[in-house]
């Protein structure tokens, strides 16, 4: 918690581990060293800002950055942050994606824009990305 700001109370979760896979023999880790920076806002929502980095199995980098918004009732972000076990249905959570890579394997990630629907879990975060086409 890095406490009150001008737009809402602003705090820094840290990215540490995660797995991920896509399509196209796509999958790999999230490296730790990310973070999502976090307002939250005088209405409750969660303005979200993270960067972060995928290795894939083959050790070749993608660089994520997402924009976006989580909100919820009152009474469900109270779940949400005591932990809970919460349906992805009670809550809006959604980001703007950019994938970059350096990786000729994969450079067609550099030339597209995604969106997705995240699920705040009690352990962890599910973040399911979406090719916009």
């Amino acid at each position: 918690m890095l406490g009150p700001f001008p737009l809402g109370e602003r705090r820094l979760v840290n990215v540490r581990r995660g797995v991920f896979n896509g399509v196209d023999g796509l999958h790999g880790t999230v490296a730790p060293g990310g973070v999502d920076w976090q307002t939250v806002r005088v209405d409750g929502a969660v303005e979200i800002r993270a960067h972060y980095l995928l290795l894939t199995d083959a050790g070749e980098p993608i660089e994520i950055t997402s924009d976006g918004l989580r909100v919820a009732t009152p009474g469900v972000a109270a779940r949400l942050a005591a932990g809970a076990p919460v349906e992805a249905s009670e809550y809006y959570f959604r980001t703007h994606i950019r994938l970059t890579t350096s990786s000729s394997r994969w450079e067609r990630l550099n030339q597209i824009i995604a969106v997705s629907t995240g699920e705040r879990r009690p352990d962890d975060v599910a973040i399911h990305i979406h090719e916009v086409l």
